[in-house]
């Protein structure tokens, strides 16, 4: 997910400006203040612009530019024709762009084919993230056949657009199958339509092992987080097994310290599960909370409102870096470490399963691979070999293999 700006409206020394905020990130501080005309004021405690200098037309381009998602919703009352293509601020809407970038060349009548296939989306109660990938994917393969009316888009067609932007932008399997069940949805919803859903290939599943991290791994991972809410989040994702939007969601109300339960609610597949909090970070979330003393949620905004998964991975990717963990860590590595820890410690598969909230148990099997809890049971044939060559050769006590071996 990338990273997310806020733009509201500022009288900063009497003119008129444009506040840009967001959670801390010292990735989107250096983009946003490289951008020409940005500045910081120490009084409102934000980057803005003069609009004399930019309009917001024009920051909203240069932060799009940057690969910064951009929440215009505070420019309500400007009108639509003084916004930029690409964005839309109807009221009561979530604010995802369900209109066309200026890159794409797409009709006005094909922009409303895509703008009722995001509300289709929405109909099928996909959440918002779904709905914005899928809208990416379409409006891409719209905007590939410009000639082409949306009925009269076919397999073939399909066939070419997936071969260019797997080949050009280098897409990983996960990213190509969601790319092909966008297509799949938008040629389910399209009245009409010439596609052949069924037909439309998608690859297999890529059945990589997830990474894991020792126990000692975490436990250096937090010792070297300084930072009190950090440390916090990184605790909580561990010791509960959260998927990072869920601890992003995670509201005061919903943490039980006297039963020692979190209630994690509409997870994925809209569905709420309770998880044990730790024993031991009751410490250190009474600590943060009387430090920090949130509001509303259990991780906020310094502005206000909810933290931002980008902000998390920044600071997990530093506290690695601080632990000297070299591994390709994310939020969901923790989780992963989680249920494999849970398994290596005897846990039955079942109630792992309810923990993670994983509808199948095909999901959470994927950890009976990576616990060592029966692996480090298994004697590898070279023990064996040298072993009974000991026993034969008792008299021998140097080592079999550390030694040097002469000519």
């Amino acid at each position: 997910m990338k990273p997310s700006i806020l733009l509201t409206p500022l009288v900063h020394k009497n003119k008129k400006a444009i506040a840009i905020k967001f959670a801390y990130s010292y990735m989107v501080k250096e983009k946003v203040k490289v951008i020409k005309g940005v500045r910081w004021s120490a009084t409102h405690g934000c980057f803005y612009v003069f609009e004399e200098i930019m309009t917001v037309n024009s920051l909203f381009n240069a932060l799009r530019k940057a690969e910064l998602y951009v929440d215009y919703s505070a420019f309500m009352k400007t009108t639509q024709k003084n916004l930029p293509d690409g964005i839309n601020l109807k009221k009561n809407t979530t604010p995802i762009q369900v209109t066309v970038k200026q890159s794409r060349d797409i009709s006005e009548k094909k922009k409303q084919v895509i703008r009722d296939f995001v509300l289709y989306l929405r109909g099928l109660r996909l959440s918002e993230s779904t709905v914005k990938t899928y809208f990416t994917f379409v409006a891409d393969f719209v905007a590939f056949h410009p000639t082409v009316p949306c009925d009269k888009l076919d397999n073939t067609h399909v066939r070419f657009f997936v071969e260019h932007q797997v080949k050009r932008r280098k897409y990983a399997i996960s990213t190509h199958r969601q790319m092909v069940s966008a297509i799949k949805h938008f040629g389910t919803f399209l009245p009409g339509s010439l596609l052949e859903v069924d037909e439309i290939p998608r690859p297999s599943k890529s059945s990589y092992l997830p990474t894991i991290l020792s126990k000692e791994e975490l436990v250096d991972l937090l010792r070297f987080t300084k930072n009190l809410k950090h440390r916090s989040v990184l605790a909580l994702l561990y010791s509960a097994g959260l998927r990072v939007g869920e601890v992003i969601s995670l509201e005061l109300r919903d943490i039980d310290v006297d039963r020692r339960q979190l209630i994690v609610k509409n997870g994925k597949g809209r569905k709420d599960r309770v998880t044990v909090l730790a024993e031991s970070f009751l410490p250190l979330l009474q600590n943060y909370l009387t430090t920090y003393q949130p509001e509303r949620f259990f991780i906020e905004n310094p502005n206000g409102g909810q933290y931002t998964a980008g902000s998390i991975r920044s600071f997990l990717k530093r506290s690695c870096k601080e632990a000297g963990i070299t591994k390709r860590v994310t939020p969901h590595t923790l989780r992963h470490s989680y249920a494999t820890h849970l398994m290596e410690n005897g846990v039955g598969l079942r109630h792992i399963q309810s923990l993670l909230g994983h509808a199948k148990p095909e999901t959470t099997m994927i950890y009976t691979h990576v616990a060592r809890k029966d692996i480090l049971q298994i004697t590898s044939p070279l023990d064996t070999a040298l072993h009974a060559l000991r026993e034969q050769d008792k008299s021998n006590q140097k080592p079999w293999l550390s030694q040097n071996i002469g000519g």
